[in-house]
């Protein structure tokens, strides 16, 4: 049976490296697209060397012209792509006061326009067989902290490209969903404090695992009927009721 292909962004680290391991479970081709050359490789390679097929791919996610070079690679090698989940983002807070446009324009074309850029390019490779875009939004698209403006932006503009994508693609049966996650452990998990997890209503924090194995379960063919949603997992944060007593 021919291999199914999948590109993760941001693949190299955190969840994305979580998802890309996820992946190479049920024998994936898997491109990972990060700007983090070094890690990237030395991902690849481990992976690589336990059986798997995963091919690194060095690209500016805000550039489209970077974009778009490597769809044209991507074509020429596969002609076609099966998923795509748009993981890569930046999380740069600055004071409301002393961010520049640069700072702003930084965190929307990374976070945001890359969505943008890489679903329309895989959506055309997408339209003669259908697929599976997924986007990583987070808890911050709906609620917030001081000084994180640009960064909630971008997360509440990818909520809200989800579902308008899902709508554009219906046509070619392409499905498309979102995940946003809480709080997610990527570092220093056993530094943290027990206040730490059991603020939770599910008594820990999360971890990559977690999102890897929701975007395996959107991505599944037999669910199907999940389109245009977006799926929270933050061991239960925002449906908890915080008062001071």
């Amino acid at each position: 049976m021919e291999s199914k292909v999948a590109i993760v962004t941001g693949g190299a680290n955190g969840i994305g490296k979580a998802i890309v391991k996820e992946f190479c479970k049920e024998n994936y081709t898997v491109i990972l697209v990060d700007k983090k050359e070094e890690e990237g490789l030395e991902l690849t390679r481990e992976l690589n060397e336990s059986g798997n097929t995963v091919i690194f791919k060095k690209c500016d996610v805000g550039n489209y012209a970077e974009v778009k070079h490597l769809f044209n690679e991507i074509k020429e090698t596969f002609q076609k792509v099966d998923i795509l989940i748009n993981n890569a983002g930046i999380s740069k807070f600055k004071n409301f006061w002393d961010m520049e446009e640069k700072d702003w324009n930084e965190v929307i074309s990374t976070n945001l326009s890359s969505v943008f850029y890489f679903s329309k390019e895989a959506a055309l490779l997408m339209k003669d067989m259908g697929g599976c875009i997924i986007n990583m939004a987070s808890t911050r698209a709906t609620m917030s902290e001081a000084n994180t403006e640009a960064y909630s932006a971008s997360k509440g503009g990818i909520f809200s490209l989800t579902h308008a994508l899902a709508m554009t693609l219906s046509e070619y049966n392409i499905r498309v969903n979102s995940i946003s996650p809480g709080w997610i452990e990527t570092e220093d998990y056993d530094d943290l404090r027990e206040v730490d997890h059991f603020q939770h209503p599910s008594n820990r924090v999360g971890k990559p695992e977690d999102v890897a194995r929701a975007c395996h379960f959107l991505c599944h063919g037999e669910n199907n009927f999940i389109n245009g949603e977006n799926l929270v997992i933050d061991g239960g944060m925002t449906r908890k009721m915080i008062y001071e007593h």
